[in-house]
């Protein structure tokens, strides 16, 4: 009999469906509907962590682009590679004799491509030499980068957002995610307060900002920055910072990355290190740790499961660059994006696990060509589940209506909280894949990928299918690969 019931459900069910290869549950279906998005453009794999037969799987042997998502590939194949208690070192030697406070010869600051050496890590490094009796330098600071091959990266190529941090590129030697905080504050005058972190040798803040009334809204799209180099002495500029910002939005911080890599930390170092008492004679400049170095000492970054988790929960593109490239380190050569996604596919091929679909380009998922397949994706959930890194790799994802990307999503539905998922969206994508515990208290994992360029409106469709999945349907629908 329940043979029988069986496959009355799944005839009922292809009968019922809008058209051949397009069985999805009807609350998605509507919603997909309403967005005028065909169930042609999307990949949906739903199915317990112990496998068996899928309650979803609609297209998914279909490589399409995760935007986001991709992370999930990088980070998981990191963990489980590298190991959670995986440290980056930024490493300080120098050339010739220190005597009384004063260097004579070059300092050289080792980058290790780690992806989170903040501000303040940095401070702690350069206090560590003033420790040691480090004051003044009488040669060049020089800033080795040579773990990481040269990058052309125009930050402004992906979407004419030059200034976003998302679009930063990698660097051997990234600091502070190559990011300038500037900190608004609204008070009583025409403009509101202004500030930057960190402080930067020969730059000075304009402040052209005028507070208005209004709701907050998207307050960042309305200011612009400004670059204005000063008549001398050289190399000194300013920042005007323009536009107008709401009274309404209170304190707020403005992310943005005016000035390349070499640059930034070129200028944050010697603002820092003047803070500290200390002075550079020479210049700040690429180069190589030159054999006669000594090493003075350097600092670790977090562990890698506290890395991921910042990757994951915030969507860090850089960070993510930053790790697929340490991954392509181990090589031997200067890592590139392409030795990078050469080790994942050795790690997975070691793992037997089938990754035919991908295509990385960044591992950050910032990418017009980056590609997986739902049944792919969905593959490397299910062994993550199982594997030893399970518990770092899972609570390094966004919680449902509760933290990072999915802190707004569903919190009025009994589904928020029951959900570990990274999220993906692109102008023309949509994607969202991990793991929930439905109402029934059965694990399962779910991916699912749009692809349209009406994506923007597709949010209330994988809304619909998250709650329809912690609802607990476990009858199957029928197979539309």
């Amino acid at each position: 009999m329940r043979a029988a019931a069986r496959a009355l459900f799944f005839l009922v069910s292809f009968l019922l469906a809008p058209c051949a290869g397009a069985v999805l549950p009807a609350p998605v279906l509507q919603a997909l509907k309403a967005a005028d998005i065909p169930p042609s453009a999307v990949s949906v794999m739903v199915q317990s962590v112990d496998g068996g037969l899928p309650r979803i799987s609609h297209r998914v042997r279909v490589p399409m682009n995760p935007a986001s998502v991709m992370k999930l590939v990088t980070t998981y194949a990191a963990l489980d590679s590298l190991g959670p208690a995986y440290v980056w070192r930024t490493e300080v030697h120098a050339t010739g004799r220190l005597s009384d406070g004063v260097l004579d010869g070059d300092l050289i600051v080792r980058g290790s491509g780690d992806p989170a050496l903040t501000l303040e890590q940095f401070w702690l490094l350069l206090r560590d030499l003033r420790g040691r009796g480090v004051r003044d330098i009488l040669g060049d600071v020089i800033t080795d980068r040579s773990l990481f091959a040269p990058m052309a990266h125009d930050p402004g190529a992906f979407d004419n957002e030059p200034l976003a941090p998302y679009n930063v590129g990698p660097d051997a030697l990234l600091l502070a995610h190559n990011t300038l905080r500037i900190r608004l504050q609204p008070g009583t005058d025409a403009a509101p307060a202004l500030w930057a972190e960190p402080p930067l040798d020969g730059v000075q803040l304009e402040n052209r900002v005028q507070l208005v009334n209004g709701n907050c809204g998207d307050w960042k799209a309305a200011l612009g920055l400004r670059a204005v180099a000063a008549d001398s002495p050289a190399g000194t500029l300013t920042l005007q910072v323009v536009g107008r910002y709401p009274r309404e939005c209170g304190e707020r911080i403005w992310n943005v990355a005016p000035f390349p890599h070499d640059e930034f930390f070129a200028r944050a170092l010697r603002a820092m290190w003047t803070e500290l008492g200390g002075r550079i004679a020479g210049r700040v400049r690429d180069g190589r740790v030159p054999d006669n170095a000594r090493l003075l000492t350097g600092i670790d970054s977090p562990p890698l499961a506290l890395v991921v988790r910042d990757i994951n929960k915030y969507s860090n593109n850089v960070m993510a660059r930053q790790l697929l490239l340490t991954l392509g380190a181990g090589t031997g050569s200067p890592a590139a994006p392409a030795s990078g996604e050469a080790a994942i596919r050795a790690w997975a091929a070691l793992r037997g696990l089938s990754l035919d679909s991908l295509v990385m380009e960044n591992g950050s998922g910032l990418s017009r060509i980056a590609r997986i397949s739902a049944a792919d994706m969905a593959g490397l959930l299910r062994q993550a589940w199982s594997g030893p890194v399970m518990p770092e790799f899972v609570s390094s994802m966004p919680v449902l209506a509760v933290d990072g990307t999915l802190r707004r999503r569903l919190r009025d539905s009994p589904a928020g909280g029951q959900a570990h998922m990274k999220t993906g969206s692109l102008a023309d994508t949509r994607a969202i894949a991990g793991y929930m515990l439905d109402r029934n208290g059965k694990r399962v994992l779910l991916v699912a990928w749009l692809n349209h360029p009406n994506a923007a409106r597709a949010q209330p469709a994988l809304e619909a299918l998250l709650e329809w999945v912690w609802n607990g349907n476990a009858s199957a629908l029928p197979v539309t690969d």
